[in-house]
Parts: C-alpha cells; structure tokens; sequence
C-alpha cells in the first residue's frame, strides 16, 4: 500500500511538473506574439516620416549647390565696389610716384646747392687764406722796408770809415756788431739780398741807372751794384740800383793820324 502510495505521489508530482511546464512555454508564445503585433503596428505606424526627411536634405541640398554657384559668380565677375576699390588704389599709386619724383627732384636739386655751396666756401677759404698770406707779407715787407735805410748807412759807414787808431777800431767794431746783428734778424725773417753782378739784367728785379760801354762785359749785362736790392721770400722789397754794360763805342781816328798812318 505504501508502495501504491508512493507511485501515486511521483506521478502527481511529474502532472504538475508537466503542467507547469505547459504554462511557461504558453506564456513565452504569448510573450513572442505581443511583440510581434507590438513591431508590426510600429512598422505600420511610421511610413510618413521618411519622405519628410528626405524631402529636408533635398531641399539643404539645393540651397548649399545655390550658394556655392553665388560664391563662384562672385568670386569669377568683380562687383561695383571692387571696381571703384581698384580705381582708387590706382590712383593712390600714381599719387605716391608723382610725390617719390618730386621728392627725387627736391633731393637733386639740395644736392646741387651743396655742392656749390661747399665750392664757394673752399674758394672763398682758399682766397681768405691768400688775402691774409698777403697781408702779412705787406705788412712785414712795409716794416723791412723802413729799416733797409738803416741797412744802408752802416754799409756806408763800413765802406768810407777807416779807423786810424785803437779807439777808433773799437768804435767801428760796436756799431759793426750792430749792423751784423740787425742783418742775422732780417735773414730770419726771410729777407735775402741780390747779388746782380756779372748776371743779365732783369727789370723784374733791378734798376738800372747807369749805362757804361765796355769791352769788359757782354751788351745787357750788370757791372756794378749801386744800392742794394732785397727779397723778401719771392717778393722785391726793393729794386737793386745797378750799372750796366753797353756795347763799346768806335774810336774816331783824327785827320793827322790819318796822314801819318799813310806816310808810313
């Protein structure tokens, strides 16, 4: 009896197990078949929408292809302002070269007037220089000029005066001394006397007062100083007084002379 008990327990146990089992698979089918009808009408649901959204990129499409085709007849034909902004840089250019010449012209034209200032001022340098070397040349040749008198007394005292006795010599000597030292301060200064003897007479330098004929010396020749000439650098401070050779006369022979020679 426990047995039969026990068989019947298994078997109730493997019907409700079965049946158990058929209530699950009968819940997925239902499950499965819910959501099958729920894709179907969502499927149903949404066949509008599509051609909106491509009817928005067609139309976005359109207008991106409109814009670039402006951009590019823009960019390819120039418009108004662009024309006028050309023209005024043009203008602006021309302007610049007219004012670049101009400023060239003015440059060249500075540069001229410096040089021809700076010449005037080297010229007018170079005279004040020389003006100023003559100055003091005259000057001192004025100032050299009185004391050559001076020069000429002790010449003339050294020449005539013979001392005749020991005062007298030591006399000469002192003013000898003198003139010495007055000469030594004129050859520093540059004075320079003119020895014209035996050379050919000059009048740039020396004076002639006197002619003399003379076999001596050759026509035109100096024989004698008679006052003394200076220099003072390459100027004349004062002509040299000078005698000067003349060609020598014929002798006229007399009429007695004449026989005489003929009796002979």
């Amino acid at each position: 009896m426990i047995d039969e008990a026990k068989q019947s327990d298994n078997t109730s146990q493997e019907t409700n197990e079965e049946s158990t089992t058929v209530l699950e698979d009968n819940l997925e089918v239902e499950a499965v078949a819910v959501a099958s009808d729920s894709e179907v009408n969502s499927e149903a649901a949404q066949p509008t929408e599509p051609p909106a959204a491509e009817a928005s990129e067609s139309e976005s499409v359109d207008q991106a292809q409109t814009e670039v085709a402006a951009t590019a007849t823009t960019d390819e034909s120039p418009t108004e302002d662009d024309s006028k902004l050309l023209e005024t840089i043009k203008q602006e250019n021309e302007a610049l070269k007219a004012q670049l010449e101009e400023r060239t012209q003015q440059c060249d034209s500075f540069k001229s007037q410096y040089i021809r200032i700076a010449a005037d001022f080297e010229n007018f340098r170079k005279r004040s220089t020389k003006e100023k070397e003559d100055l003091e040349h005259q000057v001192k040749g004025n100032t050299i000029t009185e004391l050559l008198s001076v020069v000429d007394n002790f010449e003339r005292a050294r020449t005539q005066i013979k001392p005749q006795n020991d005062g007298e010599m030591s006399i000469h000597k002192s003013y000898q001394g003198v003139y010495k030292q007055l000469v030594d301060s004129l050859k520093r200064l540059g004075v320079a006397a003119m020895r014209p003897e035996g050379q050919e007479f000059d009048p740039n330098l020396h004076e002639a007062v006197m002619r003399e004929p003379t076999d001596d010396y050759q026509e035109g020749v100096v024989i004698e100083q008679l006052m003394r000439g200076y220099l003072l650098g390459e100027r004349v401070l004062r002509h040299a007084m000078v005698k000067v050779a003349a060609a020598a006369e014929p002798q006229e022979t007399s009429e007695a002379q004449k026989s005489a020679e003929a009796e002979n």
